[in-house]
C-alpha cells in the first residue's frame, strides 16, 4: 500500500509532481518500481509552462490527461494536443527526442506520466494515441493499453494490460489477471474504493500479485487506473 502522503514531492513552481517511485531527486530504495512499472508520476503544470525538449530511449511512456490540454512535440514530427479523454503512447526506443507544455494560458494541465520497462530494446521509435471520451467506462473496467496492436487500446512492447473505470457502489468489479505471473498495480483517481478489504482514497496505490484475479467495490463514485505488469524483469 502505498498512501498519497507518502510519495515523493517536487516542485519547482510551474510544476507539481508527486512520484510514486524513485524519479529526479525523490529516491527511495523501497519504491524504485513495482515489476515493470518504473514510474507513475501525477503533475500538475502551470499555464502555458512545460517540459523543454529533452530525450529517452528504451522506455515506454503513457501519458493520461486528468484535465486541461498538454502539447506534445518530438522529433519524429510529431505535434498533437491530448486531453481529458485520451491515452498517448510513445515508445522511446532507439532514441527520441520530445517535449510537453500546456497548451492554455488560462488554466492548469493535470496528466500522469507513467513508464513501463519495456520487453524488447532498441525498437524503433513510435507515437500513438487514442481518445475513449466516448467509450462507456461507467461501471466497468475499460481496457486502454495492452501489448496487441490489434486489440482495444494503445499498445506497448511490454505484456502489459491498463484498465480503467468509473464506478458506483451498487456494481462492483473483480478483474482477472491476462498472466498469472503478472502482478496489478491499483491507483485512485477519484473517491474511494475497497480492494480484497484494503480501503484506498484518492491517489492511493496498491500493489497485488501471485493472485488470479481481483475483487473491486467502489465506496460511492470512484475512478480506478489498474495497471496489470510482469513482476519479474
Amino acid at each position: 500500500m502505498h498512501k498519497s502522503d507518502t510519495r515523493g514531492k517536487a516542485n519547482f513552481g510551474w510544476l507539481n509532481s508527486y512520484h510514486t517511485f524513485s524519479f529526479g531527486n525523490y529516491y527511495n530504495p523501497e519504491r524504485m518500481s513495482f515489476g515493470a512499472l518504473r514510474v507513475l508520476n501525477d503533475d500538475t503544470v502551470s499555464s502555458g509552462m512545460g517540459f523543454g525538449k529533452h530525450p529517452h530511449d528504451n522506455m515506454e511512456i503513457i501519458s493520461i490527461p486528468l484535465e486541461g490540454d498538454l502539447e506534445h512535440k518530438d522529433s519524429m514530427g510529431n505535434t498533437t494536443v491530448i486531453k481529458q479523454g485520451d491515452i498517448q503512447v510513445m515508445s522511446a526506443g532507439t532514441g527520441v527526442f520530445h517535449s510537453e507544455y500546456n497548451k492554455n494560458s488560462d488554466k492548469e494541465v493535470k496528466f500522469l506520466q507513467i513508464w513501463i520497462t519495456p520487453n524488447k530494446k532498441n525498437v524503433a521509435p513510435r507515437y500513438d494515441q487514442i481518445v475513449i471520451e466516448n467509450k462507456n467506462i461507467k461501471n466497468e473496467l475499460y481496457q486502454i493499453l495492452s501489448p496487441n496492436p490489434n486489440d482495444n487500446g494503445v499498445w506497448i512492447h511490454q505484456d502489459a494490460w491498463f484498465h480503467l473505470g468509473e464506478l458506483e457502489t451498487e456494481h462492483p468489479q473483480t478483474y482477472t489477471l491476462k498472466n498469472k505471473k503478472n502482478g496489478v498495480y491499483a491507483f485512485v483517481l477519484e473517491g474511494s474504493v475497497t480492494i480484497e478489504d484494503n480501503v484506498l482514497e484518492k491517489r492511493d496505490g496498491l500493489g497485488i500479485w501471485d493472485v488470479e484475479r481481483i475483487k473491486i467495490k467502489s465506496n460511492g463514485s470512484s475512478k480506478i487506473l489498474l495497471m496489470e505488469v510482469p513482476i519479474t524483469l
